[in-house]
C-alpha cells in the first residue's frame, strides 16, 4: 500500500518538484477552508463514484469551490447512472478512507479500475494542483502534468474532461 511517506519518497527518487503543507487531519471542504494554504485557488476536492452495475469507477478531481453536477458529468462521458461510492469500496480500490481521497489513491488501485477524470480548467504544464498525499494531514502541491505523468505510468485510465 502506497502510503502518505511513499509518496513522499517516490516524489524525491522522481525528482518531482512538490511543495507539502502540513495541517489537522480535515474531512471535508468546509475544514479545509480554515487551513492556511499557500495557493488556494489549486486546491482539489475528489469525489469517487460508480456506475449503477459497480463495472466502471470514476475519480472526479475539481476545484475545491466547484460543485459537481453528477447527471451532467454522466450526460457528457456517457455513463451508467452515478452514484458515490462507499467507504468499503474506497478501502479496497485505493487503500484509502473517507476523507482522504486523493488522485495519488490510484497508485494503490492495482487492477486500474479506475479511471480518473480531472477537471480541464487545471490545465496542464506549470499550473499546480493540491492533494493529499493519501493521507488527510497534509495537502501535496504539484504540477498537475507530473500528477497526470505519475497515474500515467501506473496505467490508470487518465480523462481531463469539462465538469
Amino acid at each position: 500500500m502506497v502510503g502518505k511517506e511513499e509518496i513522499y519518497q517516490l516524489l524525491r527518487e522522481k525528482g518531482i518538484w512538490h511543495e507539502i503543507t502540513e495541517h489537522p487531519a480535515v474531512y471535508n471542504m468546509a475544514e479545509m477552508a480554515q487551513v492556511d494554504l499557500p495557493y488556494p485557488e489549486a486546491d482539489a476536492k475528489n469525489l469517487l463514484v460508480r456506475d449503477s452495475k459497480k463495472r466502471d469507477y470514476y475519480l472526479i478531481t475539481v476545484r475545491g469551490d466547484k460543485r459537481v453536477d453528477l447527471k451532467e458529468f454522466r450526460r457528457q462521458n456517457q455513463t451508467r447512472a452515478l452514484t458515490f461510492a462507499s467507504a468499503e469500496e474506497m478501502l479496497d480500490l485505493l487503500g484509502l478512507e473517507p476523507g482522504s481521497v486523493t488522485p495519488l489513491g490510484l497508485l494503490n488501485d492495482a487492477e486500474r479500475r479506475v479511471t480518473f477524470c480531472l477537471d480541464e480548467t487545471f490545465g496542464a504544464g506549470e499550473s499546480l494542483i493540491g492533494v493529499h498525499p493519501n493521507d488527510n494531514t497534509a495537502t501535496l502541491w504539484l504540477k498537475v502534468e507530473d500528477l497526470l505523468g505519475l497515474i500515467r505510468a501506473h496505467g490508470n485510465p487518465v480523462r481531463l474532461v469539462p465538469v
